[in-house]
C-alpha cells in the first residue's frame, strides 16, 4: 500500500518513525479513495462486456473506502489504546471527503447526493449479508463478490463477483500490511 504518498514533510520528520493517529488515519483515508487500483480492476474487464462501467468504477470506490474500515476493525487488537481514535479519525476523514463530494454532485448536477449516507447505506448491506451468509469456516470474500455484484445490479455477472472480491481481499491486504509497518505513537489519556 503506498498510502503514505503525498505526506506532509512534518510526518516524514516524527522521531523515531512514528505517526500520529491523524496521520495514519490521513494516509488510510488518502489511500482509501486513491483510484489507481480501480483503473486497473477495470482495465481487466473484457472489451465488450456488457457492464456499465461508470456504475462499476462507483461501486469499486464504495467498497474501497468500507474495505478500509474492515481492515481497521480487523486487524488492529481490541486492546490497542489506538484502535478507537484510529478509527474515528478515519471516518472523520471520510465524512469531510464524502461532503466535499456532495457538494460538487450538487454543483455541477443541481442534485443533493449525500454520499456519506450512500456508504452508510452500503455497509449496512455488505454487513446484512456478510452476518446472514457467514459459517464457521466462510471466507468473507466469498460472500462479498456476489453482493458487491448485486449492488452493481448485476447479482450473476461473473466478471463483477470476481472484481468485487479483489477489491475487496487487495484492500483488506493492503490495510493489514500497512498497520502491521506503521508505527503509530501511543495516545495519552490524561
Amino acid at each position: 500500500m503506498n498510502a503514505d504518498k503525498g505526506r506532509s514533510p512534518d510526518m516524514q520528520d516524527n522521531p523515531a518513525g512514528t505517526l500520529t493517529v491523524d496521520q495514519v488515519a490521513e494516509n488510510l483515508s488518502a489511500f482509501a479513495i486513491d483510484r489507481a487500483d480501480i483503473k486497473s480492476l477495470l482495465g481487466t474487464i473484457p472489451e465488450g462486456h456488457p457492464i456499465d462501467l461508470n456504475r462499476l468504477e462507483y461501486e469499486l470506490a464504495i467498497l474501497k473506502i468500507l474495505s478500509v474500515g474492515w481492515g481497521l476493525a480487523f486487524y488492529m487488537p481490541v486492546t490497542d489504546v489506538n484502535k478507537t481514535p484510529l478509527t474515528q479519525s478515519f471516518w472523520e476523514q471520510i465524512r469531510e471527503i464524502s461532503n466535499n463530494v456532495s457538494t460538487l454532485t450538487e454543483t455541477t448536477t443541481g442534485t443533493r447526493v449525500d454520499y456519506f449516507a450512500i456508504l452508510k447505506e452500503r455497509l449496512d448491506t455488505f454487513v446484512k449479508q456478510m452476518q446472514e451468509n457467514q459459517t464457521k469456516d466462510a471466507d468473507p470474500t466469498g460472500v462479498m463478490g456476489p453482493v458487491f455484484a448485486d449492488a452493481c445490479g448485476t447479482p450473476d455477472d461473473p466478471m463483477v463477483i470476481l472484481a468485487g472480491t479483489k477489491m475487496f481481499a487487495l484492500t483488506l491486504g493492503a490495510v493489514k500490511e500497512y498497520l502491521a509497518a506503521v508505527k503509530i505513537e501511543d495516545i495519552t489519556i490524561h
